[in-house]
């Protein structure tokens, strides 16, 4: 099987790398070589390549930013996926679109099924539904969704955290908003087992890691685990915000839970708990570090 992938320099992509299975020939396309903003760039990757499937890891995902940047966030979340499907409609290929939990508006209360309909509250989200639909009108293409997603290396709240739990003595994090951190070795198993699935699975699946949490609970627990796996010598004191204490350009979903029952069942997995997913992310993190990085910041995070 030839998997042509993008997003490959992303967290996730180099999560997707590390764990590509064996006998499969790997096509791994960074930003560099793949402008996903590119619609021609993304036809001409597919008809040079003809991989078997194609999984889209690469995306805008500067969430705030994408409010005054609605147009490079769709060219490249909603625009992409589409040139990918209608490229691989004429050469047999298969298309997995690797989705987010901000596709749901946040306003209800229990977690959200594969099924339900979409109802995003920024251009970010928007453009991600828009990738969705575009992916699906290939057949046979699927869809992942997840939700809140790290890992220990590039860009996000797990490393910056552990920064300013090293840098202050307090840190404020926003406490209202509950979903699941899911970390990029777990995201990308369930990558990999959604493209080995049964072909005639489900078309949208979810995968997270288990349990729920606030923003807030995931910083106390990057400091109480960070400690834990050396990256600390102690934790900051973390206060909890409310949405409107702390007032971003793009309005995050409030409640953003998966359901992943059915998806569970049809990929063969089991997610561990979102807090050993994270000390795993973190026993990693401090493997990778050279003793004298473990005593300076890391770069911060964009």
């Amino acid at each position: 099987m030839k998997v042509l992938l993008t997003g490959a320099a992303g967290q996730l992509g180099q999560a997707l790398i590390a764990a590509k299975p064996l006998g499969l020939e790997l096509i791994a396309c960074r930003r560099a070589e793949l402008d996903l903003a590119n619609p021609q760039a993304c036809c001409d990757a597919v008809l040079a390549h003809r991989p078997d499937w194609l999984l889209n890891a690469g995306a805008y995902t500067a969430v705030d930013k994408a409010e005054s940047e609605p147009e490079l966030a769709q060219a490249v979340n909603a625009g992409a996926p589409a040139a990918f499907a209608a490229a691989l409609a004429a050469t047999g290929g298969r298309l997995l679109q690797v989705s987010t939990d901000f596709v749901f508006s946040g306003l209800q209360g229990c977690p959200y099924r594969p099924e339900q309909g979409l109802d995003p509250l920024g251009v970010y989200g928007a453009s991600k539904a828009a990738g969705e639909a575009a992916a699906l009108q290939l057949p046979g293409a699927r869809v992942l969704r997840s939700s809140w997603v790290y890992g220990p290396v590039g860009h996000n709240f797990c490393l910056t955290m552990l920064r300013l739990h090293r840098e202050r003595s307090e840190i404020g994090v926003v406490a209202d908003q509950v979903g699941c951190p899911t970390s990029t070795l777990s995201l990308a198993a369930a990558c990999w087992r959604a493209i080995g699935a049964d072909p005639n699975g489900p078309s949208i699946l979810h995968w997270s890691d288990a349990g729920a949490a606030s923003w807030y609970d995931f910083a106390v627990a990057i400091g109480e685990l960070g400690v834990v796996a050396g990256l600390l010598q102690c934790a900051a004191d973390v206060l909890p915000l409310t949405t409107a204490d702390y007032p971003t350009p793009a309005r995050r979903p409030s409640y953003s839970l998966l359901d992943s029952t059915a998806s569970r069942a049809a990929l063969g997995l089991e997610p561990l708990h979102w807090r050993a997913a994270l000390a795993e992310v973190l026993e990693i993190r401090g493997q990778s570090l050279q003793p004298s990085e473990l005593d300076a910041a890391p770069p911060t995070p964009g």
